[in-house]
């Protein structure tokens, strides 16, 4: 018997049965992988021949084994030395991008994991597709509350969110502008609303601090965002909340108010305003001391007990409108002063200097 000649790969699908559709670009297969080398994986296409995914796509396909069942697209079908060049990347892909719009259009929660971070948020990788969470759309317990000069710091705590599995929903999916977005607070707000629902102005609750800025602290309350305002974290008067509380710490709050997406709370409330207490102690017309902790266009004002400070009006200082409080007064100096009025509904004592 003469030796069979040997065919090639051409000649093979050419003596196939016409039902046996050759591979055209674009179309995505099914096969078998073959072997697996640092430069190059086979995939058995069955009749449609032998499939090439090449060196750029390997690390890609770096856990595929002999045997696996892949799905790949066809870049070029009839390469010079007889193979179907394939992706991986883009069957995988495309098939992301399905999954993806079933789950948004399901409103489906999904776990994802950062792998990367900048200013703007954390970047993640879903379904094989590359996608963001803004941090606009961070949960109360991750969104980085810095002060916005704090660059710095706003993405260290970004960057202790990656590698860090969050559920999300997705916000926004769309294949064409490779555009994905996925929002945390989305998928948390149906047990945000239910929370919500179970508190009430009055209520004390506990959270964790999770930023101090200029003009307050907030907190995390079991999920929800809180703000306690710096004229509410203590009955003296506050520079700087970061001397009350730090990041990370757990402090009790009073309820003063709830809207739709946060909770405005009071530390000071917690605690009997020494100012009622210390008041007792004044009358009007007494000769009292005291220290000179502001000076303004409009008078001084004086820090005459712990929790006391009371204003010495321009009126009082002379007639006519050049008066000029800085020049009467020195900041920190102690001086004599007597008082005109206590108002304690308005928490407000009138002084003028003692003669």
């Amino acid at each position: 018997m003469a030796d069979a000649k040997k065919m090639t790969m051409d000649e093979l699908l050419a003596s196939a049965d016409d039902s046996v559709k050759k591979a055209v670009a674009g179309d995505t297969v099914e096969g078998t992988v073959l072997s697996v080398k640092k430069h190059e994986i086979l995939i058995d296409l069955g009749a449609q021949g032998v499939g090439l995914v090449p060196r750029r796509e390997a690390s890609f396909a770096r856990n595929l084994n002999v045997g696996d069942e892949v799905t790949a697209s066809v870049i070029d079908a009839e390469m010079g030395d007889g193979y179907v060049l394939l992706s991986l990347r883009k069957a995988v892909k495309d098939k992301g991008w399905d999954e993806i719009q079933a789950k948004l259009d399901n409103a489906e929660i999904v776990e994802i994991t950062p792998f990367d971070a900048n200013r703007g948020g954390l970047l993640v990788e879903y379904e094989g597709i590359r996608g963001f969470l803004p941090v606009s759309q961070l949960s109360a317990e991750h969104y980085p509350r810095v002060g916005s000069s704090d660059k710095d710091e706003i993405l260290q705590r970004l960057n202790s969110l990656v590698g860090k599995p969050i559920k999300v929903r997705i916000l926004d999916a769309i294949k064409k502008e490779n555009k994905l977005i996925f929002s945390e607070k989305e998928a948390i707000k149906d047990g945000l609303a239910a929370r919500f629902a179970e508190l009430a102005v009055g209520d004390t609750v506990k959270g964790v601090v999770t930023g101090v800025v200029d003009f307050g602290v907030f907190v995390n309350v079991d999920g929800i965002e809180g703000l306690i305002h710096i004229s509410e974290i203590s009955w003296e008067r506050v520079n700087n909340p970061a001397d009350y509380v730090k990041v990370g710490e757990t402090i009790e709050a009073k309820i003063i108010a709830i809207d739709k997406e946060r909770l405005s709370l009071s530390m000071k409330q917690l605690v009997e305003d020494p100012w009622l207490s210390e008041v007792e102690n004044l009358k009007k017309g007494s000769k009292v001391e005291g220290t000179v902790t502001r000076i303004t266009p409009f008078g001084a004002f004086v820090q005459i007990s712990p929790a006391v400070e009371a204003l010495v009006h321009v009126s009082e200082l002379g007639e006519g409108s050049d008066v000029d409080p800085e020049k009467i007064f020195t900041l920190n100096e102690r001086k004599n002063f007597k008082v005109l009025d206590i108002d304690k509904e308005g928490r407000k004592i009138s002084l003028s200097i003692a003669k």
